[in-house]
């Protein structure tokens, strides 16, 4: 499959950039309490008799609506609003960008350019993303880890991505706030792989709009991105296990702690074997 791309047009940086960030913010606004309740479930360690705290997600929803309200499904969201601008800017002008300088004279960029393009970008993104998500994934799963430490009688003090940041610049440097940048590569840029050139090619099939332009309609490419960004986000979802895992500052009481992203992978399939695959007495 190849995609054209007009190539007597300039690289229109700074409205992408815009267009990039405007789109996240809105994002963020509309799927965050999702996003959180993805964090808790990924976080969560099924207990040695198949025990957890989330039966589900409709079931991670109504108890974190019970015990933290409604604002508290948003826990975490101002870290992301203030760096889903530069993140999805990056991505988006980024993509953009490999594609423009990578197509062919008469503006032809076949699918492998196209997903090497994509995973350029999804690499140049992760520069913001790591800290982001590592803020972001303390705040939202500091609930659940309040929750496994009122099961033994204990509590947790409550604290702001502000303090967590200072801290691990205090202990660690800057490198403290890119733990996970393996895992998180992993994800983005594997993500970007399959959605970028997915999206393009589903919305070259679609009608066009008729001011001459040659961008397809908006509806063409609104189910465009949803059907793509679902495939790839399935595709690329035990990633997203590993990276939110890894990322973890803080764990439940007898949770395991892992060293990487190959221990994480060993030590959640030997979790989830033990806990589901037990032999029926």
């Amino acid at each position: 499959m190849v995609s054209n791309i007009n190539s007597t047009k300039q690289f229109p940086l700074v409205p992408k950039i815009i267009n990039g960030g405007i789109a996240g913010i809105i994002g963020v606004s509309c799927v965050f309490p999702l996003d959180l309740v993805k964090t808790r479930l990924q976080n969560q360690q099924v207990g040695p008799d198949g025990e957890k705290i989330y039966k589900s997600m409709f079931d991670c929803f109504k108890k974190t609506y019970k015990a933290e309200g409604y604002f508290g499904m948003y826990r975490g969201s101002a870290v992301n609003v203030l760096l889903i601008t530069p993140e999805k800017a990056i991505k988006l002008a980024a993509n953009d960008f490999f594609r423009y300088y990578m197509a062919t004279k008469d503006g032809k960029l076949s699918i492998i350019r196209q997903m090497v393009a994509g995973g350029s970008a999804g690499l140049c993104q992760i520069i913001i993303t790591t800290p982001m998500e590592l803020l972001k994934i303390q705040m939202q799963d500091a609930g659940r880890i309040a929750a496994k430490a009122y099961e033994v009688g204990k509590t947790n003090s409550k604290t702001s991505a502000t303090n967590i940041a200072l801290e691990l610049l205090r202990t660690k440097g800057i490198t403290g706030l890119y733990k996970g940048t393996g895992a998180t590569m992993l994800r983005d840029v594997s993500f970007s792989i399959v959605y970028f050139p997915l999206f393009a090619t589903l919305n070259d099939l679609g009608p066009r709009k008729s001011d001459g332009s040659g961008e397809a309609v908006f509806w063409c490419s609104f189910l465009s991105g949803c059907a793509a960004g679902s495939l790839a986000a399935l595709i690329v979802n035990p990633f997203d296990v590993i990276k939110t895992r890894l990322q973890a500052l803080k764990h439940g009481e007898g949770e395991v702690q892992f060293n990487g992203v190959s221990d994480c992978i060993r030590a959640t399939i030997v979790s989830f074997r033990a806990a589901f695959c037990r032999p029926v007495l």
